[in-house]
């Protein structure tokens, strides 16, 4: 979860309030966040919601206490004006990072508390939100140096130069990628590109190569800096348009000036951003429902209110209006935990069930703690990963054609947006986040995937499944199919192999796990392109069984 560094007496210039900082605690916990710890002026703050990354700055934080503890309640309203700036997007990064949106910021009186917010939204909405720039990168320059129109195009490796921020020499963007830091660090971002993105203004000045820098010319935004042009690049307008959002409604509670820019793709144009307010609605009956509260509906419109929602009530229904900066209203319940939040968690009173039951633990799980116990006892350590993944890492880092899988239909990130169908993909991913660690590296997961099935209700169904690796320089097929005999083995269980061939596996290295003629599972060596796939450098050998039909 985010952590945001602010000023208290900032924070409380925002609020318009000032709060000890005992009180600044509890109206935290409104915008979902704690005070980690308090030094000085300076606040570290743990916000605990990754899907709102309106709450990332003081702006936002501040905007969501004002609705609870002082009068300023209901939407926050924006206005957008005009401006003459406009950007053509030329049809050549279609091939590279096809789609930006921006706008333009006026009348901005910059401090070092401004500038620290700005500098830790643009990082932390492009970390987090953005899926380490993948999604969503952003740029933020100083417009008094720029002419407009800008382009949004590509370049050839060496065709152009410019000094990136924080440089003194002039660079390629080929040089950037091999000299500058951030151009090491976000470089496989652009992998594989023949030509690189760029920003460019009519005087032919570089604003930025993204996703990587910008240019220490244009980039550089400092206390001096009155007004500013921003940019958001990726891949989807879900991601890009709350990102902007969030930044220009931050800087709009700054009192700033925004204006729209004209975006001209070579088959439309739009205007960004566009911060009118989004509507839904829920019903009374199913927030008293889903809450267990017994509230009416002018209760409900008031700690809506508290929220920076604008509610009317219309008999059993309440209308609604919510900020554009939000983006993660996708279901009724979720306008019900805004109601909870402003209630008060610490208010709800616990009503205990009349049903006695007892409880005991399902007989699948009993099972899957013995084959913890087993496999710990044979030298491997346990993992836990999600069961939430990304069809790259199922299927193409694996060296696979995709198969139909569960999805998500509103993901709030890519990177969670289907559920596992196996649990490799899983072992593959812990050893890429962890070979810093000492080798060999033994370790299983006992865990569920989900498939398809339409003879059940749901339309799937999940399977208890486990997977071991070994990664190391001697990992072999021979030495974790001792670790597959004695598991087995451990339960009395007959089996067979039968030599098979899998895109993830190295031919003539992976072989089917027959149990009374059918087949159970995999085991081999995991496939060179694979590994690489992974970014790993150590071989890895595993396996993979499904445990009901043992």
């Amino acid at each position: 979860m985010p952590t945001v560094e602010v000023s208290y007496k900032d924070l409380c210039s925002l609020v318009g309030k000032k709060l000890a900082i005992g009180e600044l605690k509890n109206a935290i916990a409104y915008a979902k966040g704690e005070i980690n710890s308090v030094d000085g002026d300076l606040l570290k703050i743990d916000i605990g919601d990754s899907n709102r990354p309106d709450l990332w700055s003081a702006e936002g934080i501040a905007r969501e206490i004002k609705g609870r503890i002082t009068e300023e309640k209901g939407l926050p309203k924006y206005e957008v004006k005009k401006s003459d700036i406009s950007v053509k997007v030329d049809e050549k990064v279609n091939k590279v990072r096809p789609l930006t949106v921006c706008a333009v910021v006026r009348n901005l009186k910059i401090d070092k508390n401004v500038l620290s917010q700005i500098i830790q939204l643009q990082e932390k909405v492009a970390g987090t939100f953005g899926r380490s720039r993948k999604e969503v990168a952003i740029g933020i320059y100083d417009l008094k140096k720029i002419k407009a129109p800008i382009k949004y195009t590509t370049v050839k490796h060496n065709e152009i130069k410019f000094v990136p921020l924080d440089f003194e020499e002039e660079l390629t963007p080929k040089e950037i990628l091999e000299k500058h830091p951030k151009g090491k660090e976000f470089g496989h971002l652009l992998e594989g590109c023949e030509e690189y993105p760029i920003f460019i203004d009519s005087t032919n000045n570089v604003l930025s190569m993204p996703p990587i820098i910008n240019s220490d010319y244009t980039g550089k935004v400092t206390e001096k800096t009155e007004e500013v042009f921003i940019e958001c690049t990726g891949f989807d307008f879900k991601f890009l348009i709350p990102a902007l959002n969030v930044i220009v409604s931050a800087l709009a509670d700054r009192k700033a000036r925004v204006e729209n820019v004209k975006i001209i793709y070579p088959d439309k144009a739009i205007f960004t951003p566009d911060l009118k307010p989004k509507k839904t609605f829920v019903e009374i009956n199913y927030v008293n429902e889903v809450s267990g509260l017994k509230l009416n509906g002018k209760e409900i419109c008031n700690l809506l209110e508290q929220a920076r929602y604008q509610a009317k009530l219309k008999g059993e229904k309440i209308e609604l209006l919510y900020p554009a900066y939000r983006q993660d209203i996708m279901h009724f319940r979720d306008v019900v935990e805004d109601v909870l939040i402003s209630y008060g968690y610490d208010k709800i009173e616990p009503v205990y069930p009349k049903l006695v039951t007892v409880g005991c633990i399902a007989e699948k799980e009993v099972f899957s703690n013995k084959v913890a116990e087993i496999m710990i006892s044979l030298g491997l350590q346990e993992i836990l990963s999600y069961t939430l993944t990304n069809k790259e890492n199922l299927f193409k880092k694996m060296n696979m054609k995709e198969e139909r899988i569960v999805e998500i239909e509103n993901p709030v990130s890519l990177n969670w947006n289907v559920f596992r169908n196996w649990l490799l993909p899983s072992i593959m991913e812990f050893y890429s986040h962890n070979q810093h660690v000492v080798y060999p590296q033994k370790i299983f997961e006992v865990g569920d995937v989900v498939l398809i099935d339409e003879e059940q209700d749901t339309k799937t169904k999940d399977v208890k499944k486990i997977a071991a690796g070994i990664s190391d320089s001697k990992a072999t097929y021979d030495e974790m199919l001792l670790i597959l005999d004695a598991f087995l083995s451990s339960f009395k269980v007959k089996y067979k192999l039968k030599r098979a061939e899998h895109p993830s596996f190295i031919p003539g290295r992976v072989a089917e796990v027959l149990v009374n003629g059918k087949s159970v599972g995999l085991i081999g060596e995991i496939h060179p392109k694979v590994i690489k796939n992974w970014q790993l450098e150590m071989p890895v050998a595993g396996f993979e069984i499904n445990l009901e039909e043992l």
